[in-house]
C-alpha cells in the first residue's frame, strides 16, 4: 500500500470521527465507525484515489454505515419489545463533556444533522454533500438553511451574530 492512502486516511480520520460523533452523539460509536470506513477505503484505494472528491466518498460509506448501524438497533429494540425484554439501561456517552452545540445538532431532524455536520463539520461542499445525501443542491441548501435556524433558536444565536462567527 502506498503512502497517499496512509496519508488520506491520517488526514481523514478527525474529520470523520468529528462528523460521525455530531451526527451519532456517541464518540465511541463515531470511532468504530470511522474505523470501518477507513478500512473500506483502504481497502479500495486504487479505485477511490482514482475519483473526483474521494474524502466524499468516504463520508457516503460513514453516513451509509452510521444509518444501517440506526435501522439495526431500532429493528433490535422492536424484537426485544415484542418478545418482552427489558431495554438495557445505556449510559451516555461523555455527557458531562457534551456542548450545547452537540445537543443543539443531536435534536435536528437525521437529515438536516447530516447536511450540516457534512456542510460545516466536515467543510464539503454543497455539490459533494448532495452528491452523499442523494439529493439536489438545493435540498442541501434547504436542509442546512432549516437546521441554521433551529441552531440558532436552540443556541440563541441572533443572525447577526451566527455571520460574525461564520466570517470570523
Amino acid at each position: 500500500m502506498d503512502s497517499d492512502a496512509s496519508d488520506f486516511c491520517r488526514v481523514l480520520h478527525p474529520k470523520l470521527v468529528g462528523a460521525l460523533a455530531l451526527h451519532c452523539g456517541d464518540r465511541h460509536l463515531a470511532e468504530e465507525l470511522a474505523q470501518e470506513t477507513l478500512a473500506r477505503v483502504w481497502e479500495r484505494w486504487a479505485t477511490v484515489r482514482g475519483l473526483d472528491a474521494p474524502a466524499a466518498w468516504a463520508f457516503r460509506v460513514a453516513f451509509n454505515l452510521a444509518s444501517s448501524r440506526f435501522r439495526r438497533l431500532a429493528a433490535e429494540r422492536r424484537a426485544h419489545r415484542r418478545a418482552g425484554v427489558p431495554a438495557a439501561v445505556i449510559p451516555e456517552v461523555d455527557r458531562a463533556e457534551a456542548l450545547a452545540v452537540r445537543e443543539a445538532v443531536a435534536a435536528l431532524p437525521e437529515r438536516q444533522r447530516a447536511a450540516v455536520v457534512l456542510r460545516y463539520f466536515a467543510d464539503l461542499p454543497v455539490a459533494q454533500v448532495a452528491e452523499i445525501l442523494g439529493c439536489e443542491p438545493g435540498t442541501v441548501k434547504s436542509l442546512t438553511s432549516h437546521a441554521r435556524a433551529h441552531l440558532r433558536r436552540h443556541l440563541d444565536i441572533g443572525a447577526e451574530d451566527e455571520e460574525e462567527r461564520e466570517y470570523a
